[in-house]
């Protein structure tokens, strides 16, 4: 309220539209219930800023939320559809607390500024069964719906056995749209692999690590333990901002952090069980030595799985020369001193030599597209681990890839983007050149060397001078000189590697429809969830969890 002459107040007419539509936004962005707008509290400090406001009901708040789902929707659609080369595409199915079934389906593409881009398409509710044909009829269907069907490159699954089918099956139906007949449709989650191979690993050391994640679990078992645990700090004379964390058992990432923590805390502990009789769980020197081993040899795995779990950069080009940081550090550990390690490694060199014993053609493709790569790069990496083979080995890769090539060079455009590039080139010929610019792109055209041959040709950029070049930066300021070249590595390096898009959305999933607000119908729950992420994006590594410290900060502050 204001006061206009000192006497009268005066109160500011609101557009509800508008304001309704706000608070709708912030229902989507802030996983607000739909009856936040119902709240007694709230509506009182409403009407005291604004006697004008008419309140309106949950429904009516879905409904507005809604509105903005089609609105964004629409908006979506018509930007894939002038996208000028392909999408790729993330698949996984998710169980809702309330024991629903849902199919997540993401986009990534280069936007025409040359910039990666990820979309949720579809959090949709899937019902048993999930077999591979239900799954392939589902994401056929939503491509129709999207428009997509003809614009697909490939499709990043995990090792599910009902994925296998179901990509079989999609390539069928897709085939004469596919690149290549869909030779290079199916991409494997790497970050599964890696998942499934260190598991296998640490099943070999279960005895240490149980007695250290029991021991993480009898520190956070209750507030009097947490303050014994301090209190045990105070004595060995540590201080540290952050605190034991417990891992999620499914996840080998989480346990690599559990352990790397709890080694940190060793000391403290031992004063811990020297004086809590309860804690019986506290590890043996034998076990405190393995289990600092393990998180040792563990580290790279780690660093490498937060490096391709990337959504905002380009990571296809980066995944060849980590799978191959993978097998070099499997060889090296094959005979460690510590029995146990050896055990270790031999067990995940099963793992790894059933999922990458021959390397995904078309991400060794995507490698040499990283101008500070190229083939130089895969011919390294094919020597130290068998000189005997290196050379079938790179001849096979680049034959893939000039097969590949020659798809893009013989394609009609996809949409008619391309060809508006071109007159919009001929345009900027400056006046008199037009002579010799057809000319000199007569000669270019008959020295028999196509655009891959002269990249290929071209010196290899410097590795630590361009160390941190953008791989799509380089693409955008050559796409002129590389023209189908450049398409193609656009529609390449915009392949993701894991299925890391769709279980962030689950994460989100698990807040939007959790056992507060389990009776959402699955129609509201796509809204909150696809909207969220077209306004907002995906969460960056770590951002959630950095938003669920402040929160607890926050609370900190207002109990204190």
């Amino acid at each position: 309220m204001g006061v206009c002459d000192g006497s009268s107040p005066t109160v500011h007419k609101l557009d509800m539209r508008v304001f309704r539509e706000m608070i709708a936004m912030a229902i989507i962005e802030h996983d607000l219930p739909y009856s936040f707008v119902e709240y007694r509290r709230i509506r009182m400090a409403l009407a005291y800023a604004n006697s004008t406001i008419k309140f309106w009901s949950r429904n009516t708040a879905a409904a507005d939320v809604l509105k903005i789902f089609e609105k964004e929707k629409n908006k979506l659609r018509e930007i894939l559809t002038n996208v000028p080369n392909r999408v790729c595409l993330t698949t996984d199915l998710w169980r809702a607390i309330t024991i629903e079934g849902y199919l997540c389906l993401t986009a990534h593409y280069i936007d025409t500024d040359w910039n990666l881009k990820s979309k949720i398409l579809s959090f949709t509710a899937f019902p048993p069964p999930h077999s591979g044909i239900a799954i392939a009829m589902k994401l056929i269907e939503l491509l129709k719906e999207w428009g997509l069907e003809k614009k697909v490159f490939c499709l990043t699954v995990d090792n599910a056995s009902a994925n296998d089918s179901m990509q079989s099956i999609m390539k069928r139906q897709l085939e004469k749209d596919l690149v290549c007949n869909g030779e290079f449709f199916h991409v494997r989650c790497s970050a599964h692999i890696l998942n499934l191979i260190v598991q296998d690993g640490l099943d070999v050391i279960g005895g240490a690590l149980q007695k250290i994640r029991d021991s993480v679990k009898f520190v956070k078992g209750s507030e009097s333990r947490e303050i014994m645990f301090a209190n045990a700090m105070e004595t060995v004379g540590m201080q540290a901002k952050e605190g034991l964390i417990l891992d999620v058992v499914t996840r080998w990432n989480s346990t690599y952090h559990m352990l790397s923590r709890a080694i940190k805390f060793k000391d403290v502990l031992r004063n811990l069980a020297d004086v809590e009789p309860s804690y019986k769980s506290f590890p043996s020197d034998l076990e405190w030595s393995r289990g600092e081993l393990i998180c040792e040899f563990l580290r790279p795995f780690s660093e490498m799985t937060n490096l391709i779990s990337g959504s905002s950069y380009p990571t296809a080009n980066l995944y060849f020369m980590q799978v191959w940081k993978i097998e070099c550090w499997l060889r090296v550990h094959e005979y460690s001193a510590d029995e146990t390690i050896c055990q270790m490694v031999e067990i995940m060199k099963l793992k790894f030599d059933k999922y990458w014993e021959e390397y995904s053609d078309i991400l060794a493709i995507a490698a040499v597209f990283d101008p500070r790569l190229k083939f130089t790069c895969l011919e390294y990496c094919f020597t130290t681990l068998d000189s005997s083979t290196s050379k079938f080995r790179l001849a096979h890769v680049r034959s893939k890839m000039y097969k590949l090539f020659k798809a893009y060079k013989k394609r009609p455009s996809i949409n008619s983007t391309s060809s508006s590039q071109v007159e919009t080139l001929e345009e900027d010929i400056p006046a008199g050149y037009s002579g010799f610019y057809a000319f000199f792109s007569q000669k270019a055209g008959s020295s028999g060397k196509s655009e891959l041959d002269i990249y290929l040709g071209e010196p290899t950029l410097d590795m630590v001078a361009f160390r941190h070049l953008n791989v799509l930066a380089y693409w955008k300021e050559n796409s002129s000189r590389f023209k189908e070249l450049s398409s193609m590595a656009c529609d390449v390096l915009s392949i993701p590697i894991t299925t890391v898009a769709a279980e962030s959305s689950f994460s989100i999933g698990s807040r939007v429809l959790d056992k507060y607000r389990s009776s959402l119908i699955p129609q509201n729950v796509q809204a909150l969830i696809c909207t969220r992420n077209w306004l907002r994006g995906f969460p960056e590594e770590g951002e959630e969890e950095e938003e669920e410290k402040e929160k607890e900060k926050e609370k900190e502050k207002e109990e204190a």
